[in-house]
């Protein structure tokens, strides 16, 4: 099978993990150009992977000069619908960082341009690929814990990137909540309704905008999913992955993101008592599979390939991205939101 041309757009650091990637499947994957605006951030990749391509400071001159199957776009948030809008009018699909887009309007315009250009828009949501999650998933999918009425994860770490997460307005809502919200959604499947969320800068804070946030999501399913999370919160830590507790009508569900997940459900064989004994159950996590930007990479590579939906389609990741701008509304507002349902509706 032929390999994917790749022009790469945006060579900060997250660049790396997707260059990596490249690197390790060369045999599927040819980079045929890097593009960003800062010339030596892309020199420097270039050196770094020894990737003797063409270098552009201009996407559209790359798309032009430079025949190409894919762009995968890493550019800054505010920079790219301009980028994805680029690439899908000349005929390429697109595989995105997130979030999908800097605004819902933005999100929607995007969803719109690929489909009218019968183009491919797919989002990196790495973190849907963690083997535990996924075992997690799993474990609530058998029914051990019966029928999910609540899911709350807890978000808590203090890093200090420096740069332009430190000037938005929203840096943990926009910048990080997107990953919750999008694992939450793998969890429960079908779509968040509603959202209530408060988000403020707590004392202390080294970011501008609102570092802290909680959050209020109902279901279309029947279930609360309840967020709290924080980017300037430095001591006792949670997980990158956040620490989950699903709760059901049989039990309760636990993952604190770095250990194997397990279940708790009630022994209905056990004598009545006012706290009723419970059996544990560990979920069984795959062996060896490697998660994060690698398995994202391999799922939304195989589904280009096979012209299957990928999990992370832009037309499903804008629930997530729906989630995003709906609390950032909300918080705003300092109202109920309910969200959209489609392509054309909005929060």
């Amino acid at each position: 099978m032929q390999r994917a041309r790749v022009i790469v757009a945006g060579l900060g650091g997250m660049s790396r993990e997707w260059l990596k990637y490249a690197t390790s499947h060369a045999k599927d994957v040819e980079i045929v150009a890097l593009v960003d605006v800062v010339l030596q951030s892309a020199q420097a990749r270039a050196a770094e992977f020894q990737l003797a391509v063409p270098i552009f400071q201009d996407v559209q001159q790359a798309l032009i000069e430079v025949p190409a199957d894919l762009l995968w776009d890493i550019t800054l948030p505010e920079s790219r619908e301009a980028v994805v809008t680029s690439a899908l009018e000349h005929g390429l699909d697109v595989f995105s960082e997130k979030p999908m887009a800097d605004s819902w309007q933005a999100a929607r315009r995007l969803q719109e341009r690929a489909r009218d250009c019968g183009r491919r828009l797919l989002v990196m949501q790495n973190r849907r690929y963690h083997p535990k999650l996924r075992a997690f998933r799993h474990l609530l999918q058998e029914g051990r814990i019966g029928q999910v009425g609540m899911v709350a994860a807890d978000f808590f770490l203090g890093p200090h990137f420096g740069g332009f997460r430190d000037a938005m307005d929203e840096p943990l809502l926009l910048d990080m909540a997107i990953h919750t919200f999008d694992q939450a959604r793998f969890l429960l499947g079908g779509r968040a309704k509603s959202v209530y969320c408060h988000a403020y800068n707590p004392p202390g804070s080294w970011y501008q905008g609102h570092a802290s946030a909680i959050a209020i999501f109902t279901w279309d399913n029947g279930a609360v999913f309840e967020y709290r999370g924080s980017w300037a919160a430095e001591g006792c830590p949670t997980s990158w992955e956040a620490d989950w507790r699903v709760v059901g009508s049989r039990g309760t569900a636990r993952w604190d993101g770095e250990g194997v997940p397990y279940a708790e459900t009630v022994d209905e064989a056990a004598s009545p008592s006012f706290i009723r004994k419970t059996d544990r159950t560990w979920a069984v996590v795959e062996d060896g599979v490697l998660g994060g930007h690698a398995r994202a990479l391999d799922a939304m590579m195989s589904s280009w390939r096979s012209n299957r939906p990928a999990e992370t389609e832009a037309k499903d990741n804008i629930q997530s991205l729906a989630m995003v701008f709906g609390a950032i509304e909300s918080a705003r507002l300092g109202q109920k939101i309910f969200l959209p349902d489609g392509l054309d509706q909005r929060p």
